[in-house]
Formats: structure tokens, C-alpha cells, sequence
């Protein structure tokens, strides 16, 4: 990969954007299954009924943040498609490629008041 500072401002290498997809491809698809998993009816047809509250409440919270994780993720392969990727949002500085690293579906640079939407 190229190895950008965070604060240069040069584009993303076919190199950096291809890994980049491939990583949020992979993410794509482990929350797909992961929500097929959640929804998919069991063997065992009353196993639902056999949960306990807490277990079921851990079930929905899962689901809901796979949910949330899976669309930033598809939003993150969509403003690939159409050549906006690696932008912040808000101040339209490039994100830093260690950021996008770490958190492919960013959407911001970090330094600006929307940057911690990794922790939402």
C-alpha cells in the first residue's frame, strides 16, 4: 500500500482503493450472513420462545448495529463507484489512508466534530 501522512493531500492509489474495496467487500459480506444468521428460523422450532429476555434483547441490539454497519459500509462502496471515496463529509480534506485502514467506511477526516462515528 502507499503510505500517506495524515495530513497529505494526495489522492488514493489503484493500489490503496482496490484494498480498500476488497476490505469493505469482505465486511459487505460478513454482515450479510451475519443478519441471515439472526433471522434465519431455527431447527428447532419454539427455540425462540426458549430465550431468555436478555438473550433475545442481545440478539436485537446485534442485529441493529450489524444493520447500521452494513449501510455505511454499502454507502462507503457506493461514493467509491462514483470517485467521491476517501473525502470527508464535512470539510473535504482527504481522510487520512490510516484512518480508512482501520475504519474503511469512514466518512470523516477525524479532526472534524463528526469524526467519531466509528463509536456510534
Amino acid at each position: 500500500m502507499n503510505h500517506r501522512t495524515a495530513d497529505a493531500a494526495a489522492p488514493l492509489s489503484a493500489d490503496d482503493l482496490a484494498a480498500l474495496r476488497s476490505s469493505l467487500t469482505e465486511q459487505r459480506a460478513f454482515r450479510l450472513e451475519q443478519l441471515e444468521r439472526f433471522t434465519r428460523p431455527s431447527r428447532a422450532g419454539d427455540a425462540l420462545r426458549r430465550r431468555s429476555a436478555s438473550q433475545l434483547e442481545v440478539q436485537v441490539k446485534l442485529s441493529a448495529s450489524a444493520r447500521m454497519v452494513l449501510s455505511d459500509v454499502e454507502a462507503a462502496l457506493e461514493r467509491m463507484d462514483q470517485g467521491r471515496y476517501g473525502v470527508c463529509q464535512v470539510c473535504a480534506r482527504p481522510i487520512p489512508l490510516e484512518r480508512l485502514t482501520v475504519v474503511p467506511q469512514a466518512r470523516y477526516c477525524g479532526r472534524c466534530p463528526r469524526g467519531g462515528e466509528a463509536g456510534r
